[in-house]
């Protein structure tokens, strides 16, 4: 259980982290910032918010996207998403569980002041609170002891996305937030169907090539390996700046050339590794170097292969 709360929570709210101060070269303007999830009928998502969603999700650099967020924090005191990208970035780059729990909370209280305002996001972004909160006792309190609240807490993320789908079943941000959540859980309890979540991600959810990376990542762990390539491919072609997707394009072809005994499959692999490892300053050193233990696994694979 613990493990599928994580899953859930990281691939939802931060695609790991940058270490290097590289915000300037990145082009990200604040002041052209819009909705980054609808096309039509945009929410006042805070500029600073919107660009370290960009920084994220279509560059995989989270430094920036920490500068942006401390910006947001003074500009933007009453933007759940900020939270939640903080709560989640201070668990990944620092492995801070008190930051993440006190973000989770800000997540939850500033969601719940939006509900009047704005049903839909304010019944969202509770939801994502409690998500949070149930994951923090998982890792802070251990499985045997954290377990009961964090069910308790998932009772409460359900209520809330149900209140959220009820004023907009079709809106992209709540598709893709309960979608991820959805299928990251599906997929790692038995069952479970991952099905209406991977229909909410296709027909429903946006930005389009973050829907589809969850897609790839859903796909991946149910070792459908073609379905993965397709859609991490769209990801790629929407966003190609992004290391963390040459890394999850790397760890499909591993496991399809393991599974298949396909070198030409591992080959891929240790190529795509490489690519992500060329773009290491923009992410955190432990993930620099679990990149590089899968890479050196894959490429011993091959020489035995050869």
């Amino acid at each position: 259980m613990r493990k599928q709360w994580f899953s859930a929570v990281q691939h939802t709210f931060t695609a790991l982290a940058s270490t290097t101060l590289v915000t300037l070269s990145l082009g990200f303007n604040p002041t052209l910032a819009q909705d980054p999830f609808r096309a039509t009928n945009p929410r006042q998502i805070g500029d600073n918010t919107e660009a370290a969603f960009k920084a994220i999700f279509e560059q995989g650099n989270y430094q920036a996207a920490v500068n942006y967020l401390n910006q947001a924090e003074a500009s933007e005191p009453n933007e759940p998403l900020a939270y939640a990208m903080r709560a989640s970035l201070a668990y990944t780059l620092h492995n801070d569980l008190n930051a993440f729990n006190n973000y989770g909370k800000r997540t939850l209280e500033t969601g719940r002041q939006l509900i009047n305002q704005d049903p839909l996001r304010g019944n969202l972004y509770a939801a994502v609170g409690h998500f949070l909160q149930g994951a923090a006792a998982l890792v802070g309190e251990g499985t045997v002891r954290g377990t009961p609240r964090a069910l308790s807490e998932l009772r409460q993320v359900y209520s809330y996305l149900d209140q959220a789908e009820a004023v907009a079943p079709n809106d992209p941000e709540l598709n893709l937030l309960r979608g991820y959540m959805d299928l990251m859980l599906a997929v790692n309890l038995p069952f479970s169907s991952p099905q209406e979540a991977i229909d909410r991600l296709v027909k429903f959810a946006g930005p389009r090539y973050l829907a589809d990376r969850g897609l790839a990542i859903g796909y991946r762990d149910l070792d459908q390996y073609t379905q993965a390539l397709t859609y991490v491919e769209r990801a790629l072609q929407a966003t190609p700046d992004n290391p963390e997707l040459y890394y999850l394009k790397a760890q499909i072809l591993a496991e399809q050339g393991n599974k298949q005994n396909n070198p030409s499959a591992l080959k891929a692999a240790v190529e795509n590794f490489d690519r992500a490892i060329a773009k290491k300053d923009q992410l955190p050193s432990s993930l620099v170097e679990q990149i590089e233990r899968e890479r050196s696994r894959t490429f011993q694979r091959v020489s035995s292969a050869s």
